[in-house]
């Protein structure tokens, strides 16, 4: 347990597999949502030391004029370029999971019980390290790749290439506690995420009797 009585459950998977449902799920559910891509999008405000260092190593072609950051540019350079994505995920990473650390121990301060920590890169960051149990959802690529094209508006070729730059499907398996597969429709997304979260439930309650 990462405290007396709290548990972090880490949320992952691959994009377009239906992760957000099933954070929607845990949400009703109980469990404080710690949202690590919103995270991600508050440490490079404008301002944030963050956004500053991704200006010093990729250059202006990602800065607007109101000197926000230009994310389509950004996306364009890291998702064609394997090291270039390297480089971004060395340099946010470190301010992702100190923000997310923070917040865990502001929510085991506060009594908290539940917490569902979202994060589409759990891995990469070594925000796993705070997680009692991992739920990673996957689903089939041709699946995936259709929702990716609705969801943001890309290419095939465009949402193949974000698709290649993330772990593979074994990689999620093998590194989870529960493993949801999400090929179906909503409904049934939202049933096996309940009987996950009832069976995480069971786990606490069995760790607070020993």
């Amino acid at each position: 347990m990462s405290g007396k009585d709290m548990l972090v459950v880490g949320l992952t998977g691959q994009t377009g597999a239906g992760k957000s449902t099933v954070a929607e799920v845990f949400g009703r559910q109980g469990f404080v949502q710690i949202d690590a891509d919103l995270i991600s999008r508050e440490v490079v405000e404008p301002g944030k030391p963050c956004l500053e260092e991704l200006f010093d190593f990729f250059g202006d072609s990602i800065r607007n004029p109101d000197n926000t950051l230009n994310r389509k540019a950004l996306a364009a350079i890291a998702f064609t370029d394997k090291k270039k994505l390297e480089s971004l995920n060395s340099i946010c990473h470190p301010f992702i999971t100190e923000e997310i650390f923070d917040r865990i121990n502001r929510c085991r301060a506060e009594g908290e019980r539940f917490v569902l920590l979202d994060a589409p890169t759990l891995f990469e960051s070594r925000a796993s390290d705070f997680c009692d149990l991992i739920i990673s959802v996957i689903a089939d690529p041709a699946i995936r790749c259709s929702r990716i094209m609705q969801r943001d508006g890309l290419t095939e070729e465009e949402a193949l290439r974000r698709m290649s730059a993330q772990l593979s499907e074994q990689f999620f398996i093998d590194q989870s506690d529960h493993v949801i597969r999400n090929n179906d429709d909503l409904a049934t997304l939202r049933a096996l995420s309940e009987e996950v979260a009832d069976k995480i439930r069971a786990y606490y309650t069995q760790q607070q009797c020993n």
